[in-house]
C-alpha cells in the first residue's frame, strides 16, 4: 500500500492548499476497511501506539475504503488535543475525500473514550451527515489495545 501525508498550507493569497508532505510504500499493509486494519496503518506509519503526547490523525479516503491520504491534524499534550470539525473538513474537502476515519492516541495506554471525546465524534458525526462525507470511525489507540466507536455500535447511535 502507498501512503501519502499530507497538510495543509497557505498559499499566496493566505487560501488553504493540499502539501503532500511524504509518500512511502507499505508492502505489508492491506486496506482500511476495518478498525483493526485502521490500528495496524496508524502503528506502521506513525508510532501512534508510542508517542507521548496527543495526537490527533484524519485518514481520507475514496469511495472504496482506498486511503487517499493520512493527515496529523493536531498534536497537544499528554492528556489533551484541541481541534474542531472545520479542521478535519477542510482536509477532507482539499483531497476530494468520500469518505474518512479519525484516529488519536492516549499516551495513558488506556483507550476508553473520555466525554470530551464522546462530545467531538457526536458533533463530527452530525457535521459528516451535513457534508455528506461517511464517518466510519473514530478510534483510539492505547498500549497494545484500542477502542472504535465503529465497532461498539456508538457511532451509528449517534445518527
Amino acid at each position: 500500500m502507498r501512503i501519502t501525508k499530507y497538510n495543509v498550507m497557505l498559499d499566496e493569497n493566505r487560501k488553504n492548499i493540499l502539501v503532500a508532505e511524504s509518500t512511502k510504500n507499505y508492502p505489508s499493509l492491506g486496506n482500511a476497511n476495518a478498525a483493526d486494519k485502521i490500528v495496524e496503518i496508524m502503528n506502521t506509519v506513525f508510532e501512534a501506539d508510542r508517542q507521548a503526547e496527543e495526537h490527533v490523525w484524519l485518514m481520507a479516503m475514496d469511495v472504496r475504503c482506498k486511503i487517499i491520504g493520512i493527515f496529523e491534524v493536531t498534536h497537544g499534550s499528554v492528556s489533551a488535543c484541541v481541534t474542531s470539525p472545520r479542521e478535519i473538513f477542510v482536509r477532507l474537502c482539499l483531497c476530494g475525500a468520500s469518505i474518512f476515519a479519525l484516529c488519536h492516541n492516549h499516551p495513558s495506554g488506556d483507550p476508553s473514550p473520555s466525554n470530551e471525546d464522546c462530545l467531538f465524534t457526536k458533533n463530527l458525526k452530525e457535521a459528516s451527515k451535513l457534508m455528506n462525507i461517511q464517518f466510519v470511525d473514530h478510534i483510539i489507540i492505547g498500549d497494545h489495545s484500542f477502542y472504535s466507536f465503529g465497532d461498539d455500535g456508538r457511532l451509528e447511535a449517534l445518527s
